[in-house]
């Protein structure tokens, strides 16, 4: 018997996320200097992924 595509691990799937953690996007802010030092963590501006 075959197992569901949907329930294959995580490290089988190979799409990228659109949408990003907390912490993914305050990384991503820091990268791209737009993350100033008191600035809060609630209320982020949306980030999309770099390519």
């Amino acid at each position: 018997m075959s197992q569901h595509r949907s329930l294959k691990g995580t490290s089988t799937i190979a799409t990228r996320r659109n949408v990003l953690k907390r912490f993914e996007r305050v990384e991503l802010l820091k990268k791209r200097g737009q993350w100033k030092k008191d600035s809060k963590v609630i209320g982020l501006p949306k980030t999309k992924p770099d390519v």
